[in-house]
């Protein structure tokens, strides 16, 4: 299914360099898009739930240009 379970040392973010630069990507991408579209910060949440939507519909290299939703979901 495409989702692999790495083990890293407690308190070590360098270990965990994928999923700290794809947070740092999604935090980024969230903040752009609230302050762009002139929203108040208290709707910083759906500028996230946006953005991780967004990525989720696209196609991604990691998967073979598969779409995660569809890998996660099992559906086309």
């Amino acid at each position: 299914n495409g989702i692999r379970k790495e083990i890293t040392v407690p308190r070590t973010p360098q270990e965990n360099g994928v999923a700290e630069r794809m947070n740092r990507k999604i935090m980024e991408h969230a903040r752009s898009m609230r302050i762009h579209s002139g929203l108040p910060l208290q709707f910083w949440a759906e500028a996230l739930d946006t953005v991780i939507y967004l990525i989720n519909s696209g196609p991604s290299s990691s998967l073979g240009g598969g779409i995660p939703e569809e890998t996660w979901t099992r559906k086309e």
